[in-house]
Formats: C-alpha cells, sequence, structure tokens
C-alpha cells in the first residue's frame, strides 16, 4: 500500500477519536416469515447509494449492540459507506445455530436493498466470532453468493473439534507445533449449554446445561471477562444447585476465579496425562461429536471448499476464546477463494488488546488489511 485510503483514514480517526457525523436507523427484516429488527448506519451527509456491507454479531447477549461492533460499524460509516447489521435473536439466547447464516444475510441484503441505499449489484459481508465462519461459508451458498463481493471474519473458528479441544484445555497446535494460552471459559460454558445433554450417557445433566447457560448469559449482560471473580458469587450458587453426583461435571467447565487461574497458570502442558485432563479432553471430543450430530453445518470445513471469491481473515494474536491457530486454518481450507491472513497482536476477540512494544510492528500488515477490506465494495 503506497499511502492510505481516504477510507482507511477516516475510518481510522471515528474507530481513535470517536465517529463523524452518522446516523442509525431501525427497521424489520423479514427473514423467511420471521420479523428481526436490524440497524443500518450510513453517513449524515451521504444519503446514497453507498457501498454496503452487511455485519453479523456472533454468540453475544449485546448481538448488534455489542461495544466494539458498534463502534465498527460506526466508523465504516465515517468512512463513506453504510451498513446494516441483522439481529439474530437465537444467537443472543446463546443458541448456536449456524442455519441461521444465511436467511439472515438475505434478509439483510433484501432490506437494505429496499431502502435505495445500497450500490451496485454486490455488498460486502462481515463476520465477527461465531458469525465469521459462517460467513465465509456463506460465499458457496447460492442463497445469497451472488449477491456477495466478498467476506470479512474476524475471530471466527475454523474446525468446531480443534476450537473446542482448546477451550478444555488451553492447548492448540499448527502444523506439529503446540502452543498454549488460558482459554476464555465463556466458550466452553456456551458449547455446554447447546451440546451437554445431546453426549451419550449425559441426557440427565439438563441442570449443569442450564447452570452454564446461565452463567454464559450472566457474563454476557454484566460484559466483564469471564474469568472475573465478580463471577464467583454465581458459580458457587450454580454449583450449589446442581445434583450432587453432578457437580464435579460443572467443575470441568466453570470454576472460580482463583481456582480457573490456578489450572492455567504456566501453562497447560503441566496438567497433561492427568485423569481430570484426560477426562476433560475426551469431554470435548464427545461434545465436538454432539455438536457435529445435531448441527452439521456446525463445522463448516466441507463449505469451505466450495467458496470462491475474496475472503478476508483477521484474528487476534491472543485470542482467548479461539486460538489464531483457527485463523491459519481456514486460510489453509479456502483453497478456491482468494484469500488474505491477517493476524495481530493489536487485538484480541472482540477488543483492543492492551498494546505492547513489539505489538507496534504489526501496525502496517493490520493497516493495510483494514484497506483491503474497507475498498472491497
Amino acid at each position: 500500500m503506497k499511502r492510505p485510503s481516504s477510507r482507511l483514514i477516516r475510518y481510522t480517526r471515528a474507530w481513535t477519536l470517536g465517529p463523524d457525523d452518522v446516523i442509525e436507523e431501525e427497521i424489520t427484516l423479514d427473514r423467511g416469515g420471521t420479523p428481526v429488527p436490524a440497524t443500518i448506519v450510513r453517513p449524515r451527509r451521504m444519503r446514497g447509494p453507498l457501498p454496503s456491507w452487511v455485519v453479523l454479531h456472533g454468540i453475544t447477549r449485546p448481538g448488534r449492540a455489542h461495544q466494539q461492533l458498534v463502534r465498527f460499524t460506526r466508523s465504516v460509516a465515517s468512512a463513506g459507506l453504510a451498513a446494516i447489521v441483522p439481529d439474530v435473536p437465537e444467537w443472543r439466547e446463546l443458541e448456536m445455530a449456524p442455519y441461521l447464516t444465511a436467511p439472515t444475510v438475505r434478509a439483510a441484503i433484501d432490506g437494505l436493498r429496499d431502502t435505495g441505499l445500497a450500490q451496485g449489484d454486490r455488498l460486502g459481508l462481515v463476520g465477527f466470532s461465531f458469525g465469521a465462519p459462517h460467513a465465509v461459508a456463506s460465499l458457496g451458498d447460492p442463497v445469497v453468493r451472488d449477491d456477495i463481493a466478498g467476506v470479512c471474519g474476524f475471530g471466527g473458528y475454523c474446525s468446531i473439534e480443534h476450537t473446542i479441544r482448546f477451550m478444555m484445555s488451553g492447548r492448540h497446535e499448527w502444523q506439529n507445533k503446540e502452543y498454549t494460552l488460558r482459554p476464555d471459559p465463556y466458550g466452553r460454558w456456551i458449547v455446554a449449554a447447546n451440546y451437554l445433554t445431546r453426549i451419550p450417557g449425559r441426557e440427565d445433566a439438563g441442570d449443569v446445561a442450564d447452570a452454564l447457560r446461565a452463567l454464559a448469559k450472566l457474563a454476557g449482560d454484566v460484559g466483564e471477562a469471564s474469568w472475573s471473580p465478580v463471577y464467583d458469587p454465581e458459580i458457587r450458587r450454580l454449583r450449589a444447585s446442581i445434583a450432587e453426583d453432578r457437580r464435579s461435571l460443572f467443575d470441568l467447565f466453570a470454576r472460580v476465579s482463583s481456582e480457573d487461574a490456578r489450572r492455567h497458570r504456566g501453562a497447560a502442558p503441566r496438567a497433561a496425562g492427568s485423569p481430570r485432563e484426560e477426562e476433560r479432553m475426551a469431554l470435548g471430543e464427545a461434545l465436538a461429536l454432539a455438536a457435529r450430530t445435531r448441527d452439521p453445518s456446525i463445522d463448516p470445513t466441507d463449505a469451505f471448499g466450495t467458496v470462491e471469491g475474496e475472503v478476508h481473515i483477521l484474528h487476534g494474536r491472543r485470542d482467548h476464546l479461539i486460538p489464531f491457530t483457527e485463523a491459519l486454518r481456514l486460510d489453509q481450507v479456502v483453497e478456491r477463494a482468494r484469500s488474505r491472513l491477517t493476524v495481530t497482536r493489536l487485538f484480541g476477540h472482540s477488543a483492543q488488546e492492551r498494546l505492547e512494544l513489539g505489538a507496534l510492528a504489526d501496525i502496517p500488515g493490520f493497516s493495510k488489511a483494514l484497506h483491503d477490506v474497507l475498498t472491497l465494495v
């Protein structure tokens, strides 16, 4: 990139200092007969038609009101683009429902076009977290692919098995090199809430699954990191509400902050091979199998093989929810697409990292990635 584009300059200024004059409008979309709300964000002084983006949130209680997503869309609008952010109510209720991606994107495209705001035949598509891999997979879905110019995924996963393995143990690998990082417990709470009772022999563990869903909802509503001591009283209360013979199962997913930190202090391999660690790993494998059995598209690896077009993959190097190795894996499997991968120390999963001196070296590469994304449409 010889010099920053005007879009990148305006985006960066808005991200850093706050948005320029933008307007947010609420509309209702028709998602296959289900009305769902959406937010349109656009520059106040430019009424359109404008180059436009559909933006998907992840499995998160705030949904389209997530602080970082709102900051992103306002910065996009400040750069002279329009964005529509459809609500996925099921994802806000922490249901892992990947099959809703295509109908949601279809409804958002149609809704934005009905306003007369969208410019050109195709729009860009951005997915965050859980929404990222399924946004990428939609490039191969005949329901929406002809209307999408390209996709950008922030913090997404590729393999549900590798991702759950990390969530349960903190271990992840790429090309025979293993890494460790303390995993954000929020991920395993949500996975267990959705699939624990689908594991043969665990059908009676509904009290554990319900407790973990309640804990994940609380974390999403409060907004503090999921390993914060603020949740310790609720973890203790929920554990006491579970049948005594299943409390040890609950402990595999949720521990008070001091115990969780102690387990991951000094890296996970120190505990590898212990009976409790082996039980945790086996449970992770069973959860991945249950997830694929109930929701085959939860692992979009096969769908990635049909993806053609432009794909931008951005991921935080110290992402505690979905490890950066998933971005490397995703970049490899979208063989028919023109993929561009950026792993950066500037961001974690959904928030800006505390800048360290070494991270400053990532600024040029990350700026280039943003430039490419912002000029995709």
